[in-house]
């Protein structure tokens, strides 16, 4: 009969399958716990010659070594082999496995005893350290997971990269996350049917974890407080309860947090449009009713009054003509602010020499600047600028205007443009009464006008914001530098073309 076949008699399947796993698990441990046990005797029998108590004690380090090392196991395997090769070897008679003296006996009961009481200590603080390695480890996880969650932009946006940063952040092979919300799974990983969406409002319902270790799959309710909102479905790797609980409340919390935001947002929008609404209507509504007030007068005139002169006749037209037009310029003005909100504004750009939009913005302002002496400063060598001619003749129209209308009669008005490494700078200087600091920040918002010119001067706060929406379009930057009382610069950045650019830092 062959020898496998006897073995099989002899030993059946029960036992020889337990073993073959030990012995898969375990067999290095088994290997060095014997080299180890060899050695001992060998240098203590054959080459240096102690008393039994030191080769007890040696024997004893190597046993606490190899349970530190391979686990409790390996260490009693070695414990009974070192009991028995500290019998045949040390203690009367040697050579065989036999006790004459009693006292003997004790000693190597005791030394048994200790060998498996400390083999199961190191066993037991090994299995510690481990499990508190493997705890910090997933704390670690825990709190990139946690800062991973602060960086999304939006609801939809953390919701898709949940299960991705699970998978990551935790070494799993795949991750769903369902929400009751948005009745929706949102899964990341190369298989995972086996995280269905029934499986998930299951466990959602009934709001205990559930797990199936030999497919190693967990599945971990999600909780804001005690209310389940979700669940959570992992593959690949087991967490404990305590880190599926902890990420489980992450998630919740961060869903939370990003939903009182949105709402925080949508009421703050909802403000935001009543503000502007409301501050639209009161400007618009000064500043049309002046125009209207103005044309209603001279036709009633007109109307009322045959016996007037040719000469009277004229200057009724002549308010009517102006008045007309500065109700045109208003609705021109509403509907380019809408226009630009709307993202509804096409440029043509062309390279062209700064020089050129300066005059034409001057010769556009003849009549506003008629009391103020103009003094333009242009850098030597300006390179063109891709620009659309007509929007940024626009934006210095306004910087002019302003600067004519709030600077007293016979102050100087300054032109300038020079280029600053990638960008041409071009700025209007006034003397007039200043802006606070304050009021520097909100002077290019919608609508706003200066609190002490809201009443003393027309207008309806919509230029200056028109302007930083052209510029910005441009790609440049707008800005304002002030003192109070000793005049404002605006100035405006435009991109140069990139050789051009090049040319001006050589």
């Amino acid at each position: 009969m062959p020898a496998l076949q006897l073995t099989r008699l002899i030993f059946p399947y029960t036992i020889i399958a337990p073993v073959k796993k030990i012995w898969r698990e375990h067999g290095l441990g088994f290997g060095a716990g014997t080299g180890i046990v060899a050695a001992i005797v060998l240098i203590y029998a054959k080459l240096i010659h102690v008393n039994p108590t030191t080769v007890a004690l040696t024997l004893l380090l190597g046993i606490l070594y190899v349970s530190a090392t391979w686990g409790l196991t390996v260490s009693i395997y070695m414990s009974a082999l070192a009991a028995l090769a500290f019998n045949y070897y040390f203690l009367p008679p040697y050579g065989t496995l036999t006790i004459a003296d009693p006292q003997n006996w004790v000693a190597l009961s005791a030394f048994l005893v200790t060998a498996i009481t400390a083999s199961r200590l190191a066993g037991q603080a090994r299995e510690e350290a481990r499990d508190a390695h493997r705890r910090r480890r997933e704390v670690e996880r825990l709190l990139a997971f946690t800062q991973q969650l602060l960086v999304s932009g939006n609801m939809g946006e953390l919701l898709n990269s949940i299960p991705r940063r699970l998978v990551e952040s935790f070494e799993l092979q795949d991750a769903a996350l369902y929400l009751a919300a948005t009745n929706d799974v949102y899964r990341f990983g190369a298989d995972v049917r086996n995280l269905d969406k029934d499986r998930l409002k299951a466990v959602m319902a009934r709001g205990e974890p559930f797990v199936e270790a030999e497919k190693n799959l967990s599945f971990m309710p999600v909780r804001l407080g005690v209310r389940p909102v979700g669940s959570l479905g992992i593959s690949g790797t087991m967490l404990s309860r305590q880190t599926l609980e902890a990420v489980g409340t992450l998630i919740a919390i961060a869903v939370a947090r990003f939903s009182a935001l949105e709402a925080l947002g949508k009421a703050e929008a909802a403000r935001e449009e009543d503000r502007l609404r409301t501050a639209l209507l009161d400007s618009v509504t000064h500043e049309l009713r002046t125009p209207l007030t103005g044309i209603k007068g001279a036709v009633t005139s007109l109307l009322t009054q045959p016996e007037l002169t040719d000469e009277h006749r004229r200057e009724l037209m002549s308010v009517i003509d102006e008045e007309s037009n500065r109700l045109n310029h208003l609705i021109e003005e509403a509907l380019e602010m809408a226009r630009l909100d709307a993202g509804d504004i096409e440029l043509k750009r062309e390279p062209t020499p700064i020089a050129a939009v300066i005059e034409s913005a001057r010769d556009a302002m003849k009549g506003a600047l008629a009391q103020h002496p103009v003094d333009v400063r242009l850098a030597t060598n300006l390179p063109n600028v891709p620009l659309d001619f007509e929007r940024i003749k626009e934006v210095l129209a306004h910087f002019l205007e302003n600067a004519a209308k709030y600077s007293p009669p016979g102050s100087p008005i300054i032109i300038s443009s020079e280029a600053a490494n990638t960008n041409l700078v071009t700025s209007v200087a006034d003397r007039g009464p200043g802006i606070e600091a304050i009021e520097q920040t909100l002077i290019f918002d919608k609508f706003y006008r200066g609190k002490d010119q809201r009443y003393s001067v027309q207008g309806t706060g919509m230029g200056l914001a028109i302007c930083k929406a052209i510029v910005e379009a441009h790609g440049g930057k707008i800005g304002v530098t002030s003192q109070v009382g000793s005049g404002s610069v605006f100035q405006f950045s435009l991109p140069l073309a990139p050789h051009a650019s090049e040319a001006n830092r050589a």
